[in-house]
């Protein structure tokens, strides 16, 4: 096998063969990727004895599950010189999903899908958690999993932190689990102690979020009390096939627009009804664009995607671009929302009320978008009034957090009944006059 580095840090981690550890590293540390090597090792080593090693990988998400594989898995076992064999699988339950394995010559196999209740109940095996902070409904795994590991098999577990609702959480601090856990946690700085090749203020100062930094790279548990929106309940409404705009099933649409053209961010988010789910389809960010370039944009989206009711942010300089938007795509299509207090409250609780019922779904690992989601914070002023306040930062101003809710909003109910018919390529009857693509006839009031 051709020399590998691994820093004291990982060796620490990679000797320790308790049945339960979990181990808290800083992002970009290497810890899917040393705990891979191990699961390889541990194979190899059944091997050798004529027994069979039974691994199953359980990821935020069908990407990430992926990613542990090829990078992880594949990539040992090609080092080693391993004859295996590699091949995709669909593992059925009450959702489908792609499982991808590695079979080794007498038997031993690994296993690596997206973790949540269903696939956590349906193997009996050794098993790694990999960034389990980050996995919708924790709990619900952690319930459905255990019993799979209690006839003497290992767990491994091991993320960055995400808040101190989930499951994560109470397995590094919980001190009653001391004498049976083994945990480890390595920060940037440990890190770079033991050699890894980072430099520390580049990336702080790359990063430019005070609280990012303190979770992602100091392991702090973030104080969740004030957040609108925290840590875990944004985990459990990610999906890595969210914000892809291939995926439009020419749904109805919705889009809330944030607007900006200085300092700030302009946003358009865009949400597809799918049953009763509102999919994110694309998020458009952009900053110091003139309002002509943003109008363009708006046009393009409108085109592209089925768009029911746009909900623009109206307060300052958004006064002209939604008198714009409101005579290019109709005053039926478009509502200018003032940014007051009681405005804000109304779209931040609507907005918070989906994401806890978890009927949206958001692109997941985007590290700017989730800081954006998070800042948001509720205040509550001595004279009993309500803000939202929100630091500015090099990931905004929360104007993606306020583009969701605003998105949120323009479908939700409040927004009034909407029935529609697609004319784009018809002709009214009494006029004989084609509409643009994109054109619709609406009944009902918004």
């Amino acid at each position: 096998m051709p020399a590998l580095t691994l820093y004291p840090y990982q060796q620490r981690w990679i000797r320790n063969k308790n049945r339960f550890k979990a181990g808290m590293f800083a992002r970009q540390t290497g810890k899917t990727f040393t705990t891979t090597l191990e699961i390889v090792d541990n194979c190899l080593e059944m091997e050798t004895q004529g027994r069979k090693a039974r691994w199953v990988i359980l990821s935020r998400g069908e990407r990430q599950a992926k990613e542990a594989m090829e990078e992880g898995v594949k990539r040992h076992c090609q080092a080693y010189g391993a004859a295996i064999q590699s091949f995709d699988t669909e593992w059925v339950g009450d959702i489908r999903y792609k499982a991808l394995e590695v079979l080794f010559p007498n038997g031993s196999r690994i296993t690596a899908l997206p973790a949540n209740p269903d696939t956590a109940r349906g193997f009996s095996a050794n098993v790694f958690l990999d960034e389990f902070a980050f996995h919708a409904d924790s709990r619900k795994i952690w319930q459905a999993l255990f019993p799979v590991i209690s006839a003497g098999h290992r767990i491994i577990v091991v993320s960055t932190p995400n808040g101190k609702g989930n499951k994560f959480y109470e397995l590094m601090t919980d001190k009653s689990l001391d004498k049976v856990w083994m945990r480890q946690t390595t920060d940037i700085y440990e890190a770079v102690a033991d050699g890894l090749p980072r430099n520390i203020e580049e990336l702080k100062a790359g990063i430019n979020d005070d609280d990012a930094w303190a979770q992602e790279y100091e392991l702090k548990w973030l104080d969740e009390a004030s957040a609108w929106l925290d840590y875990d309940l944004i985990s459990s409404v990610e999906h890595d096939q969210a914000g892809n705009p291939k995926l439009y099933a020419d749904g109805p649409c919705y889009i809330g627009n944030d607007i900006a053209a200085r300092n700030d961010l302009w946003v358009a988010w865009v949400l597809e009804k799918v049953g009763d789910v509102l999919w994110t389809r694309e998020i458009n960010v952009q900053r110091r664009k003139a309002f002509a370039v943003q109008d363009q944009i708006m046009d393009e989206l409108m085109r592209k995607y089925r768009v029911l009711r746009l909900c623009m942010d109206q307060t300052g300089m958004g006064e002209k671009p939604v008198e714009d938007a409101m005579r290019r795509y109709g005053t039926s299509r478009v509502e200018g929302i003032l940014f007051t207090g009681p405005n804000k409250q109304v779209l931040a609780t609507v907005g918070k009320q989906v994401f806890e019922d978890r009927k949206i779904r958001i692109p997941m690992g985007d590290t700017d978008l989730r800081a954006d989601l998070h800042k948001l914070r509720k205040i509550t002023t001595p004279t009993g009034n309500v803000r939202f306040e929100a630091d500015s930062d090099s990931a905004g101003h929360a104007d993606r957090a306020w583009a969701c809710f605003l998105s949120l909003y323009a479908a939700s109910s409040q927004a009034g009944p909407v029935e529609y018919e697609t004319v784009s390529r018809r002709r009214f009857a009494s006029s004989r006059d084609e509409l643009p693509t994109g054109a619709y006839m609406h009944r009902g009031a918004f």
